[in-house]
């Protein structure tokens, strides 16, 4: 298929630096996937608040990833977009406000992102009551799901239709549980969902157990791994942080710790990132520092992008969709 507008643009005009890279690296993500190579994108920041869901659904559906790593807070706030688009408020001036103002949006609940604003009641609370008792359905019934599995039960069971204030198909999460996409959600209970769960924990109403844990996050990536990297696994990385490093360990792990020296390393690696080499940093790291942690191989196809991932991902989806 001819490539559209979009890619023909940074084609022409992206050539260099920073911007060179763009196309490269979408260009050998494009080879990955048409060597017969699966792809895994971890999302960290605030991507689905960004609305990065327009795009990343259609990647989704159009077999361009084949598994994810997010935070849990990418997880809960692509449906909380869908259940309460309208009540969230933009905040273009957010560098000026004072501290009392910033109060004052908490008083009003709204939890900022930058220039973005959360309503609490709007998306967190909505999406409590449904989840609860999907939580509690599988404990009385001596079930144990994943943190994204109790999220895909939520999303196909329909509970939510009556909230829906966007066009389901700009969901990425909707998209995902379509396809009961694996997903890996690395320190969930740094969410407000997984804040939640604690919650009812500590008051009795829930066991900690019926969640599956981080642990058996690494052993279903290490099993998947295991059975879909025979023409390799790619690594997409949005952002840093723990939902691109804990995955990215699941190679150097099977090679050292189960002593499975056929396995591959992964295939190809990108990263979209604004954190610069320093004393110390694994964000800011360039990618031939994780040859040494036997992650990388030598001739793994490596890109670092050191720009916005809201302005960069997009584009790059752009490329592998031909738009």
């Amino acid at each position: 298929m001819s490539k559209g507008p979009i890619s023909q643009f940074i084609e022409k005009y992206y050539l260099h630096f920073n911007s060179a890279t763009v196309v490269d690296a979408a260009k050998a993500y494009e080879q990955q996937l048409q060597n017969g190579a699966k792809m895994m994108v971890t999302l960290a920041g605030a991507m689905s608040t960004a609305e990065i869901g327009k795009i990343f659904a259609e990647m989704i559906r159009k077999d361009k990833v084949q598994i994810i790593s997010c935070t849990g807070a990418n997880l809960e706030e692509d449906i909380m977009n869908l259940v309460a688009h309208s009540h969230y408020e933009r905040v273009p001036n957010y560098r000026d406000l004072t501290p009392q103002q910033e109060w004052d949006l908490l008083e009003r609940g709204l939890n900022r992102v930058t220039d973005t604003c959360i309503p609490e009641h709007e998306a967190f609370r909505r999406l409590q009551k449904h989840i609860h008792k999907i939580w509690k359905d599988a404990e009385d019934a001596g079930e144990r799901y994943f943190p994204h599995e109790f999220m895909y039960k939520m999303l196909l069971s329909g509970v939510l239709e009556e909230y829906y204030e966007i066009d389901l198909k700009d969901s990425w999460m909707y998209a995902a549980a379509e396809k009961n996409l694996p997903i890996i959600v690395p320190g969930w209970e740094d969410s407000t969902m997984g804040n939640i769960f604690a919650s009812y924990v500590i008051k009795g109403e829930l066991k900690a157990s019926t969640m599956k844990s981080g642990i058996e996050y690494m052993t279903f990536l290490a099993d998947w791994y295991t059975k879909n990297s025979n023409n390799g696994v790619g690594f997409f990385q949005i952002g840093g942080g723990i939902a691109g490093d804990f995955p990215i360990c699941v190679v150097p792990m099977l090679y050292q710790d189960m002593e499975m020296h056929d396995v591959p390393f992964w295939s190809y690696f990108c990263q979209i990132s604004d954190s610069t080499t320093s004393y110390g940093s694994y964000s800011g790291a360039v990618p031939n520092e994780k040859i040494t942690w036997g992650k990388l191989d030598i001739n793994t196809p490596k890109f670092v992008i050191e720009s916005d991932a809201t302005i960069v991902a997009p584009l790059i989806f752009a490329y592998l969709l031909d738009l």
